[in-house]
């Protein structure tokens, strides 16, 4: 008996630690595929503001985000007591507040700009992480790969000197978009400590975002015209942000932040610049120049140190 005992101990030992590896393996996939699309929404964005106005597009393109969820999941999600105000901070700081700065800074400054700042997200992430989720610990892996990435970043989009337009403002809100990302980081953390479906989780989320955005647009008296919507190139780029950057890629985001954490997680935002500058390149035809390939290399090399244990 204590011989089946041992073995069957060990067989559940070993099948433990498979199973928890293979969700980190499909945590990091989940991570490098949102990060491959939301790298190319900067330049999707930038189209559509010629269009549309800040507000207007960022509640367009997550209402239609919204309805895919429903489709995909259309049973209703019932949270415990105490949980709900959880979801309407994840719902303020990472669906209203976060693309709304990021939106309204894409009409002051450059694409690249804006990608470069935000990605120093995961400095937040770290230091909300530290106070508010005990089992986040601070390695120094991750401050070694978070200079060499940064490093990368400002010679990837700042290196050649010639399109470089730094604005103020713009650059002040990506700060602080970089800020409430790292607070939704956090709250999507204990989200999925609560144990239920991932879509339903970020479906309500978008809820929350919208109805904060409503206020909004009736004081930013926001318009929308039907012409914007019937564009084939504004149509096309709509459902993509709508259907792919939204819907598919938070539950893909938030599901990596449920199997690695929310630090491991963010490291992965250090690759958006880089996904940028080389979209711009294939549907910009933009110049590639030494600045670019040192930067690309810094910034990868960056994120292999930060994910190292």
């Amino acid at each position: 008996i204590e011989k089946n005992n041992l073995q069957n101990f060990l067989y559940n030992l070993a099948r433990n630690i498979y199973m928890k590896r293979e969700h980190q393996v499909t945590g990091h996939i989940a991570a490098i595929v949102t990060c491959l699309i939301w790298g190319t929404t900067f330049v999707s964005t930038k189209v559509l503001l010629q269009d549309f106005g800040p507000v207007d597009l960022l509640f367009s393109r997550f209402l239609l985000g919204y309805f895919t969820l429903w489709l995909m999941r259309p049973k209703k999600l019932r949270t415990e007591k105490g949980q709900e105000i959880i979801f309407v901070g994840a719902g303020l700081c990472g669906v209203c507040l976060y693309y709304l700065f990021e939106n309204i800074a894409l009409i002051y400054t450059q694409a690249s700009n804006v990608s470069v700042i935000v990605s120093t997200a995961p400095l937040f992430v770290t230091i909300m992480a530290h106070f508010f989720l005990k089992e986040e610990k601070l390695q120094k892996y991750f401050f070694f790969g978070f200079v060499c990435a940064i490093a990368g970043i400002v010679l990837l989009s700042f290196g050649g000197g010639e399109n470089v337009s730094v604005n103020l403002i713009g650059d002040l809100l990506c700060v602080a978009g970089s800020f409430v990302w790292g607070a939704y980081s956090i709250l999507i953390k204990k989200i999925s400590g609560f144990g239920y479906n991932v879509i339903q989780t970020t479906r309500r989320v978008f809820f929350y975002g919208l109805m904060f955005m409503i206020p909004i647009l009736i004081g930013s008296g926001a318009k929308f015209h039907s012409s914007a919507y019937t564009k084939p190139l504004n149509l096309a780029n709509l459902l993509y942000l709508g259907i792919g950057a939204c819907a598919v890629c938070f539950v893909t985001w938030n599901y990596a932040v449920k199997m690695l954490g929310a630090i491991k997680t963010s490291a992965y935002i250090y690759a958006i610049p880089v996904i940028t500058i080389v979209m711009s390149v294939i549907i910009l035809h933009e110049k590639v120049t030494p600045f670019m390939l040192g930067g690309t290399a810094l910034t990868v090399l960056g994120l292999v140190i930060s994910e190292k244990k």
